[in-house]
């Protein structure tokens, strides 16, 4: 069993767990998900120790599964709805919505223990698709933009993660972070 270490507040938590069967750009939500250590969401289109992305199984189909577990801050919905988007829980795609957690500030190899076993290792951004237009027109600019100062790209739609120790996570279950050790590596795109 990987190690606990908390390193922010307890308070923190899954709000939402979702999972979809089939390449659809949303995903229901559930009153539980299980985690398959080493494959993902068990049930879930992207579960599998090799990529299982549409569009990236064309060229890449034998390349590692990182991108397992989609997790996303429900923040940016609050963020999005400012600014009249309606957003909500599953519908951009992630099985995992959390609330106080700072996703995009983590760094590459962080490890979140969800519920009373599950553990997560954070592997990278996710790299929003031009689908978030069809979803709600103007979408994807909001998600993702370049910064005219430094010319870096600005990922606001979630991380993603492969799953180390599997279990049940349910709506509102406790998600600690365990830091990796120094030195911390910043997020890049999987």
């Amino acid at each position: 069993m990987v190690g606990r270490r908390r390193t922010e507040p307890v308070r923190q938590g899954a709000f939402f767990v979702a999972l979809t069967t089939t390449h659809s750009f949303s995903k229901p939500t559930r009153a539980s998900v299980t985690l398959l250590a080493g494959l993902g969401v068990e049930g879930d289109v992207h579960a599998g120790e090799t990529i299982r992305h549409q569009f990236r199984m064309t060229y890449e189909p034998d390349l590692p599964n990182l991108r397992q577990v989609h997790l996303m801050h429900e923040e940016l919905f609050d963020e999005l709805a400012l600014k009249g988007y309606d957003v909500s829980a599953g519908q951009l795609g992630e099985n995992i919505t959390t609330r106080g957690v700072d996703l995009l500030g983590l760094p590459t190899g962080a490890l979140l223990h969800l519920g009373d076993r599950a553990v997560l290792e954070v592997t990278g951004l996710r790299n929003p698709c031009s689908k978030i237009n069809d979803f709600r027109p103007g979408l994807l600019g909001e998600v993702f933009a370049l910064d005219p100062v430094s010319g870096e790209f600005t990922f606001k739609s979630g991380i993603m993660a492969v799953v180390r120790q599997g279990g049940t996570v349910r709506p509102h279950d406790p998600v600690e972070v365990e830091l990796p050790p120094l030195p911390h590596h910043p997020l890049e795109r999987v």
